[in-house]
């Protein structure tokens, strides 16, 4: 991994002593980030002017992510993504293209990757095949294991196709797996998708009657796995408001520090009488992005209605500052106005729920939610959260969550 690191800056100073380059333009341009087995994880970004300085959109199918940090200084180009702890530093070549290095924070280490983006180019995959492309539209059961054979997860594709091409998402425990684009040329599907998170994601596979075969899943720089997957229109998750469990004779609260290091209880007067919304999330989680994001607009529709909302943040690291610095990214990206807390306890320690909720029997994924009525007891725990990228299970998760408030609300 540091042999990552280290080749990416030297090519990085390598290339800042050029000078003839035409500047960081505005317009669409096609990226990759370099996998060693040259299976590199394909995406697009368009750049603008606005105000006088650059920012640029992240684009995966239907989505558009604003990143308004954007640094020219001659020909270095540091681009820092406004979640994630993430940033893409390269240098422009003399041809107007861009080199250099994808950088994410880890608990305590870096992970990264060499990327190049080319200038111009408004397309993710090129199609080779002039035969009618075979069709993936719909749903599909699919099953993934691991470079070992030894661990299988079940997720379910859901794929809309226009001629070749293709957007759509693998549903799983989680949530999803975001917004992926691509194209079918010929027999084989090829998806994709980056965000500026560890969702650096490229997926290819076979059309072979009604199963998708030799299905492979290259994720960030070295890991693997392999996938089938049987159309099945029926194909379904496990209830997810069936995957976590609490223990009904334990009584449910918690004290952790806000961003600002205040201590905030459930038991405090804000939450007492109230429906409260608990999100156990992570800044490192893309799924917990777009809950935050759809619970920051509900949570100004329904607080003068008697609701509260209050996060639990599980971060790579346990130092506080650290912590509440990525966790302030979310408060002020999605203007959120309840309280976000601090659990100090990271999302990789398997005690991690022993130590903070003990109430429940586990933290089975991220983000999960937690019903609590105005007598301050648990009434339901909603594990995941399928984001907009999966159309219409967005939308009926949102109704969930609006009839299970007004429910609570109304007793």
């Amino acid at each position: 991994m540091m042999r990552y690191i280290f080749s990416g800056a030297m090519l990085v100073m390598a290339m800042a002593g050029c000078t003839s380059q035409p500047g960081f333009r505005d317009g669409q341009w096609r990226a990759f980030l370099e996998r060693k087995d040259g299976n590199n994880v394909v995406f697009n970004f368009e750049v603008k002017d606005s105000a006088g300085r650059k920012v640029l959109y992240m684009r995966n199918a239907g989505e558009r992510l604003l990143v308004d940090s954007v640094r020219v200084d001659g020909d270095s180009v540091l681009i820092r993504m406004p979640f994630f702890e993430s940033q893409l530093r390269g240098a422009l070549t003399a041809d107007g293209n861009l080199e250099g290095v994808w950088i994410i924070h880890l608990a305590d280490s870096f992970r990264a990757m060499p990327f190049k983006a080319f200038y111009g180019e408004d397309y993710r995959f090129n199609a080779y095949h002039s035969v009618e492309p075979a069709s993936v539209d719909g749903r599909w059961a699919a099953v993934f294991r691991s470079s070992n054979g030894k661990d299988t997860v079940f997720r379910v594709g859901e794929f809309r196709q226009k001629g070749t091409d293709v957007t759509g998402t693998f549903l799983d425990a989680g949530g999803d797996l975001r917004y992926l684009e691509g194209i079918v040329d010929g027999d084989t599907l090829k998806l994709s998708t980056w965000d500026g998170s560890t969702h650096a994601y490229y997926f290819t596979a076979l059309r072979r009657g009604d199963s998708l075969v030799d299905g492979k899943y290259y994720a960030g720089p070295v890991n693997y796995s392999t996938w089938s997957a049987v159309k099945d229109s029926a194909a379904h998750l496990e209830d997810q408001y069936a995957m976590t469990k609490w223990k009904k004779d334990v009584p449910f609260g918690f004290t952790f520090k806000d961003l600002d290091g205040h201590p905030v209880s459930l038991s405090d007067d804000r939450f007492k009488g109230k429906v409260v919304l608990v999100q156990i999330m992570g800044s490192w989680c893309p799924n917990c992005l777009d809950e935050t994001r759809f619970l920051s607009k509900f949570y100004d529709e329904y607080h003068n209605k008697g609701v509260e909302i209050v996060s639990l943040a599980y971060e790579r690291s346990t130092d506080f500052s650290r912590s509440a610095k990525a966790v302030r990214l979310f408060q002020q990206g999605f203007d959120v106005k309840y309280p976000m807390l601090i659990t100090g306890v990271t999302v990789g320690d398997p005690q991690r729920a022993a130590k903070t909720l003990p109430q429940l029997d586990n933290i089975a994924n991220f983000p999960t939610t937690i019903f609590v009525n105005k007598k301050g007891q648990i009434e339901k725990i909603h594990t995941g959260f399928s984001g907009p990228g999966t159309g219409e299970h967005y939308e009926e998760q949102k109704k969930e969550f609006y009839d299970t408030v007004n429910g609570l609300l109304g007793r």
